[in-house]
């Protein structure tokens, strides 16, 4: 799966694209310069059941870890996967 990523400084997102059309996509707003936070996520049904949005999620900490930033996820999906990944403790924003 290709994530692909684009930021404006105030804003941006992770996504699939699927012959040119967004198939998946998590959105994230900035607050301050050292952290993001994800509002929503979203996946088509083409996409549904591929853990598409878990592999959202993941490429934001990457991101995340990559630039020292911490998250506050907002978006229901997002927190879930937050809360069952002890992993990405590291880049939580309580």
């Amino acid at each position: 799966m290709d994530i692909q990523h684009k930021d404006n400084g105030q804003k941006g997102l992770f996504y699939v694209a699927v012959d040119g059309k967004t198939e998946a996509e998590m959105t994230y707003v900035w607050s301050g310069d050292q952290r993001i936070i994800i509002d929503h996520t979203g996946v088509s049904e083409a996409l549904k059941g591929r853990n598409v949005g878990k592999q959202l999620v993941h490429a934001a900490v990457l991101f995340a870890r990559e630039k020292q930033l911490k998250i506050l996820p907002l978006c229901p999906f997002a927190r879930a996967v937050f809360n069952k990944v002890p992993d990405y403790q590291d880049v939580l924003f309580y």
